[in-house]
């Protein structure tokens, strides 16, 4: 019988990766010697000061001293007590730090590139560092090495079924799958589907209070996400919570794209928004409704703004509200490093049946976050075999939409790319053209002020476009957490100033902070511009007025 081998030692794990180091210190080594003779400019004092540290890290990790730092990085890849005590670990941490940070460095010494390619390069650079991290390999991740001994190889095993699952269902796993279900943990705030369309449903939602505000509230979600980012658990709701205020709340729940979605561009959800606007001003029988656009959707309120002002109907939008949306796309932030030719024409090439699917969507956007969103669960649940988490939050973020891919291509030209929408004329809607200078509809901007999907900078663009009274708050947090942050968590803060500022810049400089949530302040001035409150009876029950329900709340476009 065939003696099977014995597993290797953490000790023997150690000695070949310092073995294979030893290796890249000759080379170290030998890249001193070549610059020594090299003449001087930017780049080559770069690359000096990397053989230079490099050499010194090798001096410290070959011939510690008492007074070797061991300082715990903030890099939570790092937080395992061996990447600071263990010197082979510490050497690996310290010298993929410096190798990273001098990778990301050079993209700035490069001569004869503009500054988008630069961007774009950087922006490549750091996805690529990411995934170079020793944190991402088993045999240079110490708590893999560890955990692999202990276990006998299990945690491998299982992270390898869990790798093949991902790989089965096109998609990274976040979260356990069955630990949410729509209707029953998320979304579950009472109301009914009170009218459909081929695009969208529309939701009206039980009142609470005995009285509401006379004009109610529709809400526009992004239509590359779920709607029900706005009503994850109630306590993070923010319609529950609007409900609660007594507010008259309405949603436009958007339909997955399908082939019969193929031709469907701008114009239709452009005027998809003006007909639910229309549903319930009918309904209620009010002159106007209160609107909110997040993200994306509040791209498209904004030229909805400006469709109905060019066709003298602006008075059928009393006030809208922008969650982290942008207008002005020069400063759009790190999407803007996709929309290149050659991604364009692959988009086309992966959209055959006119829709484009939603976990290439997804992938995209995990890759902006690739380091939190990508390789940490490739660490804790491919090497360390550990289980998921429930998350709701990305739970939602799985739940992937599909695009109609005629409309998906034109936002990312006519928008992203040649920023159109702040051109007086360049776009139209059923020939009615667009000029958003015309807007002067009461407005609520807020933005995110560590948003990487809609940065600060961007979504303050809108204030040089509207020509209507306009408050402006940044708060605290990102995309979704800057938005999701319910009063009773007490997390996070905002900022608001009400003197004039030419730029974001200058708005902070004057600014007041406020910790806690933006959404009372938000409440706060929808009352000022109309406090009349009506009785919650009647129609503004749904289904008890002209529009029956349909079906109970959270319907079925967001099943689909």
């Amino acid at each position: 019988m065939t003696e099977q081998p014995t597993a290797p030692s953490l000790a023997d794990l150690q000695h070949w990766t310092w073995v294979i180091g030893r290796a890249q210190q000759m080379m170290l080594e030998q890249g001193i010697a070549a610059m020594d003779a090299a003449p001087q400019n930017a780049a080559v004092a770069q690359v000096r000061d990397f053989w230079s540290e490099s050499l010194s890290l090798w001096q410290q990790f070959l011939a510690p001293t008492a007074d070797t730092p061991t300082d715990k990085p903030k890099d939570k890849r790092f937080a395992a007590p061996a990447w600071q005590q263990n010197p082979l670990f510490a050497w690996m941490r310290q010298s993929y730090t410096m190798i990273a940070d001098h990778m990301l460095r050079s993209i700035d010494t490069l001569d004869g590139v503009d500054e988008k390619q630069r961007a774009q390069l950087r922006f490549a650079m750091r996805g690529f560092v990411d995934a170079m991290s020793p944190s991402n390999f088993a045999f240079t991740n110490p708590e893999v090495i560890e955990k692999t001994l202990e276990t006998r190889g299990e945690n491998l095993l299982k992270g390898l079924q869990n790798m093949l699952a991902d790989v089965s269902r096109g998609q990274l796993t976040h979260t356990p799958a069955g630990a949410f279900e729509i209707g029953r943990d998320l979304a579950t705030t009472p109301g009914k589907v009170i009218h459909r369309t081929p695009l969208y449903e529309l939701i009206h939602y039980t009142p609470t209070t005995g009285e509401v505000l006379a004009t109610p509230l529709v809400i526009f979600p992004p239509w590359i996400n779920r709607f029900y980012i706005l009503d994850l658990t109630p306590e993070k709701s923010f319609i529950r919570w609007c409900v609660d205020q007594g507010i008259s709340v309405f949603m436009v729940s958007w339909k997955s794209a399908d082939a019969t979605m193929k031709d469907v561009a701008w114009d239709d959800y452009v005027t998809a928004q003006v007909d639910a606007v229309d549903v319930i001003r009918g309904l209620l029988d009010v002159p106007a409704v209160h609107t909110i656009g997040y993200c994306v959707a509040g791209t498209t309120l904004a030229a909805t703004l400006a469709y109905l002002a060019a066709r003298g109907q602006a008075g059928k939008i009393a006030t809208a509200t922008f969650f982290t949306a942008q207008v002005d796309f020069t400063r759009a932030g790190e999407l803007t490093n996709f929309i290149t030719e050659e991604q364009l024409q692959l988009l086309g090439t992966l959209s055959p049946d006119g829709y484009l699917d939603g976990r290439f969507m997804a992938a995209t956007f995990n890759l902006l976050r690739g380091r939190d969103l990508i390789w940490n669960y490739v660490t804790n649940n491919y090497l360390l075999g550990k289980d998921y988490v429930p998350f709701d939050l990305l739970h939602w973020n799985g739940d992937t939409t599909n695009l109609p891919a005629k409309w998906h291509k034109s936002y990312l030209t006519d928008l992203y790319r040649d920023n159109l929408l702040v051109s007086p004329g360049a776009l139209s809607i059923g020939g009615t053209a667009l000029d958003l200078t015309k807007v002067e509809t009461p407005t609520f901007v807020q933005a995110g002020r560590e948003d990487h999907i809609a940065p600060a900078e961007s979504v303050w663009e809108i204030t040089r476009h509207f020509r209507g009274p306009l408050r402006f708050v940044l708060a605290g947090s990102g995309h979704i957490a800057g938005v999701v942050n319910p009063p009773a968590a007490g997390k996070y803060q905002y900022w608001t100033n009400d003197l004039p500022a030419e730029t974001l810049d200058a708005f902070m400089k004057g600014a007041s902070e406020t910790k806690g949530s933006w959404w009372p302040h938000w409440l706060e001035w929808l009352r000022d511009r109309d406090g009349a409150t009506v009785a919650a009876t009647g129609a503004r029950v749904p289904g008890e007025g002209a529009l029956p329900a349909i079906e109970d709340a959270p319907g079925r476009y967001v099943r689909t």
